[in-house]
């Protein structure tokens, strides 16, 4: 489809999703935070600035899969950014949460950060991008329904 085609709606929600997605990337391949928290970071300026800096902080065990290798550290900061943005709806939450989490196993294989790095740990900046924009298409979604 091209741009000139879509309706205003999708231009801006594809505007949100390419700014956080860029800003993700960047916070990650700038040395200053890891993918956790930088998916945060990005959501959090972007969808909830009213939240204080420091919550990022949180996230900061998440990088490199928990320490252990494990769960990927964007999609546990996307989950986190979820719940940030959404709070109170843990219905809602929930289902983004497995929404997210599908959606990276289809797209990367696999959600644990072993697994995925084993083959290209260059990818993860990218990586990180992708998530934080995956999720503020969801919230993008989620706020204009």
């Amino acid at each position: 489809m091209f741009w000139s085609k879509q309706k205003k709606d999708e231009i801006e929600v594809e505007g949100v999703v390419g700014k956080v997605a860029a800003e993700a990337e960047g916070l990650f391949r700038s040395g200053k935070m890891h993918c956790a928290e930088a998916v945060l970071a990005a959501i959090r300026s972007n969808f909830a600035p009213q939240i204080p800096e420091a919550v990022v902080r949180m996230a900061s065990g998440f990088g490199g899969g928990s320490g252990s290798g494990c769960v990927c550290g964007a999609v546990a900061g996307g989950t986190i950014a979820l719940a940030l943005v959404l709070q109170e709806d843990k219905k809602q939450i929930s289902s983004l949460t497995k929404e997210l989490h599908k959606w990276f196993k289809e797209q990367y294989g696999a959600t644990c950060c072993k697994v995925i790095t084993q083959k290209d740990k260059g990818g993860c900046p990218l990586l990180t991008g992708n998530v934080a924009g995956k999720v503020a298409e969801m919230l993008k979604v989620t706020q204009e329904k």
